[in-house]
């Protein structure tokens, strides 16, 4: 569909606000490493929380989302819905102590937490192996979803597509560093999500639909909407609800839902003013993120079901579209094909607003490991700010590269996503434990790092069995932790020095540090004889994970009409924030 020129004269104003946002903060953000990774930590918890949102609302996301509705069902979204069990920990648990530890990345922990040669390999290995390739499959990701909606919305070819989306986001990027992101996340998401509901909106009207009663009472939407998995069929919900719900959540590693926290959103806690700015970020993330968002692509993807019930459909409609890349994923901007003059130009904003605000944080996110962590920690520690800043806008560039030519080796955006759940499956606990249990060493995560990275190379490329994807995850997960814990267990802690230096600094609970403060006789250290304040945090992290629940199922059925369920779910989420709201003064603060 040819975009028309109001199409583009939406499109022009958008990119013109863009740069000149990175622009404007250039000068500043390119003082030091601190402004041009952190902002100066000084950042106010709402715009540190949008920007978390805008950056995980990626261009692939709504295609993951089409993939899942058409393949599973609306309650195959549990997949990642369960990941709220670890935001909910990350914001009552681990982000003060983030934001505790003053370390400009979240890598610099492994020499604050472990000591000796270990904790530098840690260090500098994952700079590259999380900051290059990990981070370059991620950003693939979502150049392949750009792929895709640049091919069938404007006929584009891949390089095409990759060219014209890269050359803004890498420019504000370079320029404008962290605060730049920052900025540029808040506006986009208002466009993002603006554009997703006009979306959903025209889409759900369009004659063939014939409105939401309409679309919701078709049998094969009804055989789908459901928030919850077949109950009947075993094959169904102990792969997309008990796995992610019972396993999934703290075991694994994945981007934007770490178990501890880490990577971008440890950035962002990291650039907060303090401890409850930290939180207070990461709490509005999460709703945001599980509860306010998911619904315009579920109609969407509902709708999808109607219009393209099959791959073929699709194909059949698109013939211009490389069939290598036609798989469900790709419903979504079929879909998006159907929109008028002025909302076309509008959406295609909005999902280039998505695609730049994810590739803009994680180039910022991995050049601030591959400079601060690997280059600057190991090749050249002496290097001015002046030639680190300048090193890591190069570096966004590299990246960029590097990730539109992976991209061209995807397919559709659950095979990215189960890919990344394997390669970190098994981690996921020793990221939660590191902070509470003295006993974890580096040799922990090393060995829990590259036992998990094994086992996904062999099930991804040398396994050829029959076993599911959860199967393989659960396999993983088991394989990995025995593993670590028996070298955890063959291994000594780290010194004394060490982990007095941490416990001083960070301030955890003492939980599963009591057995080292009494052989360490560390009396003396007034944090030991705090009480520990972990029921608390427990407590509201559950009640959080209900209270978004809550609102997440309350809007979905009173899309559905369902209003006595949504009552019921409304009903939760309101008396959960009524608790939540009684129990955040007792939570610890510095």
């Amino acid at each position: 569909m040819a975009l028309q020129a109001l199409d583009w004269g939406i499109i022009g104003i958008y990119f013109v606000a863009t740069l000149l946002i990175g622009i404007l903060v250039a000068r500043k953000s390119g003082s030091s490493v601190a402004e041009f990774f952190l902002s100066g930590r000084n950042m106010p918890w709402w715009l540190l929380g949008v920007s978390m949102v805008a950056t995980t609302f990626s261009a692939d996301t709504p295609n993951l989302v089409a993939d899942i509705v058409r393949t599973n069902g609306v309650g195959g979204n549990w997949v990642w819905w369960a990941f709220l069990l670890t935001g909910m920990m990350t914001v009552f648990i681990y982000a003060k102590l983030w934001r505790r530890t003053g370390i400009l990345t979240d890598l610099e922990f492994y020499e604050i937490r472990y000591g000796g040669r270990p904790a530098s390999f840690l260090r500098g290995f994952r700079a590259i192996y999380l900051g290059l390739f990990f981070n370059v499959m991620i950003m693939a990701t979502v150049c392949l979803a750009a792929i895709k909606i640049g091919n069938v919305l404007l006929g584009l070819d891949p390089w095409q597509t990759l060219v014209i989306s890269s050359i803004i986001t890498v420019a504000y990027t370079m320029v404008g560093g962290f605060k730049g992101v920052l900025l540029t996340d808040f506006f986009q998401f208002g466009l993002a999500m603006g554009g997703m509901v006009a979306a959903a909106i025209f889409l759900v009207n369009r004659p063939e639909i014939g409105g939401l009663s309409e679309l919701l009472a078709q049998p094969q939407i009804q055989n789908v909407m459901s928030v919850f998995p077949d109950w009947s069929k075993p094959s169904s919900w102990i792969p997309i609800f008990l796995i992610p719900l019972a396993v999934q959540w703290w075991s694994s590693w994945y981007p934007g839902a770490e178990p501890g926290g880490g990577g971008y959103i440890a950035q962002r806690m990291l650039a907060a003013k303090n401890e409850k700015h930290a939180m207070g970020a990461t709490l509005l993330f999460n709703v945001a993120h599980y509860a306010l968002r998911p619904w315009p692509w579920i109609i969407i993807a509902l709708c999808s079901i109607i219009v393209f019930p099959t791959t073929a459909d699709i194909a059949l409609h698109f013939p211009g579209v490389d069939p290598a890349i036609i798989k469900d994923d790709l419903a979504f901007p079929a879909m998006l094909s159907f929109l008028p003059v002025g909302l076309m130009g509008l959406v295609v904003a909005a999902l280039i607003a998505a695609f730049m605000s994810t590739i803009a944080t994680h180039l910022n996110w991995g050049s601030s490991y591959i400079i601060n962590d690997f280059y600057g920690r190991f090749i050249e520690p002496d290097a001015s700010d002046k030639k680190l800043v300048n090193i890591a806008r190069w570096t966004t560039l590299v990246l960029m590269v590097f990730a539109a030519l992976v991209a061209t080796q995807l397919t559709n955006a659950l095979q990215a996503f189960n890919i990344l759940l394997q390669i970190g499956a098994g981690t996921g606990l020793i990221f939660i434990l590191r902070w509470f249990w003295y006993r974890i060493n580096a040799w922990s995560e090393i060995s829990g790092m590259a036992i998990s990275f094994i086992v996904a190379i062999y099930f991804e490329i040398i396994y050829k069995g029959d076993l599911l994807a959860h199967e393989k995850l659960v396999i993983g997960v088991l394989i990995t932790t025995i593993g670590w814990l028996l070298v955890t267990f063959l291994t000594k802690p780290e010194s004394d020095q060490v982990l007095e230096k941490f416990y001083t600094k960070v301030r955890p609970h003492n939980t599963g540090w009591n057995t080292w403060l009494r052989r360490a006789s560390v009396d003396s250290i007034p944090q030991a004889k705090e009480s520990s304040g972990m029921l608390n945090e427990v407590a509201a992290m559950l009640i959080g994970c209900l209270m978004v629940y809550g609102f997440l199922f309350g809007i979905g059925y009173w899309i559905y009409g369902e209003f006595t369920h949504m009552s019921i779910s409304l009903g939760i989420a309101i008396i959960s924030s009524w608790r939540l709201y009684r129990i955040w003064p007792r939570l610890s603060f510095s």
